[in-house]
């Protein structure tokens, strides 16, 4: 009889490169994943951190083009918090901002979301109505809205005169005490719908099951809404507010836009400050608008973590 060799056995490609370069599986994954990180990395060091880093070295720094910069110490910022009043006026009106806008934006854009929910007719031709502002860019917002509040042509104006309201017929964007109500309102109008898609998948997202036991102990829509829905999302609610709060917390675009910062600075808000002072204004010197940012970069930190250890989840839900 003649012996049948059995075949060699055929070593894993892993193994092989194990016994080849000597390296740890363990090794070898942590290798394979900073490969796929490091371009990503890459990009957030040149295009995040160092100009964060690179805006606090210029806050010491007193930077005039064609010359080196003179390291000035705390002078930028003891200008900035003591002598420079349209700063602290760009800072009320960024603080008003950034307080009214989000709680309209999320309130409404809950409002609305439950009206979907309940199934109101027509309810995916209003969603559609509703969600396509925020499909627009703010350069098409602002525009149009300019027209909106054109006091000749406008139609907000045209429909106050239509009603026999003519005296109520406005400049609102011209206004000091209107201009940054009016430009609230505009952006308010372009971010609801997206509050309400939100809200809408997370009610959508709820367990039909604690839902129906509330209908069997007879609550009624109101309570139910009140006392389960509303609480079940309010992870939710509180990230929408997070996200409104710092957005609204650096508005440029829109008020660029519209008014670019007036009249008389009641429109202005530190991010358009900080762009004049650097660049639109012949100050010659990108220190002092680095100081601005830095400030302002801490305050918004500042915030956002009060925000979060304020609203955070104390008992974690489980359904």
């Amino acid at each position: 009889m003649v012996a049948l060799s059995t075949p060699p056995a055929v070593t894993p490609w892993r193994d092989r490169l194990r016994q080849r370069f000597s390296l740890d599986p363990l090794q070898i994954r942590w290798n394979t994943i900073m490969l796929f990180l490091a371009p990503a990395l890459l990009m957030y060091l040149c295009f995040t951190a160092y100009p964060v880093l690179r805006t606090f070295y210029n806050s010491f720094h007193n930077i005039v083009p064609g010359r080196s910069s003179e390291f000035v110490g705390f002078a930028n910022f003891v200008e900035l918090l003591t002598n420079d009043a349209i700063f602290w006026k760009a800072v009320t009106n960024t603080m008003i901002w950034a307080t009214v806008e989000p709680c309209l934006d999320v309130g409404l854009g809950l409002l609305l979301a439950v009206c979907l929910y309940a199934k109101v007719p027509g309810g995916r031709i209003f969603r559609m109505l509703w969600f396509t502002p925020v499909l627009l860019s703010y350069v098409v917002v602002g525009i149009l809205w300019m027209w909106i509040y054109n006091y000749d042509w406008g139609i907000l104006n045209a429909l106050l005169r239509l009603v026999g309201l003519d005296s109520w017929a406005h400049t609102w964007t011209g206004d000091p005490r209107t201009a940054l109500w009016a430009l609230i309102a505009t952006q308010l109008w372009m971010w609801i719908g997206f509050n309400m898609v939100v809200c809408l998948a997370a009610l959508s997202a709820l367990p039909s099951e604690v839902l129906e036991a509330a209908e069997l102990d007879n609550c009624g829509w109101f309570k139910k809404l009140i006392f389960i829905m509303i609480p079940m999302i309010r992870p939710t609610l509180l990230n929408l507010l997070s996200l409104a709060f710092i957005g609204k917390m650096r508005i440029f675009d829109l008020v660029w836009i519209m008014t670019g910062g007036g009249p008389l600075w009641s429109t202005e808000t530190v991010a358009t400050y900080v762009y004049k002072r650097a660049f639109a204004w012949n100050t010659f010197d990108l220190g002092y608008p680095s100081a601005v940012a830095s400030v302002w970069f801490v305050v918004v930190l500042t915030f956002v973590l009060i925000l979060h250890t304020a609203l955070r989840q104390r008992q974690k839900l489980e359904y």
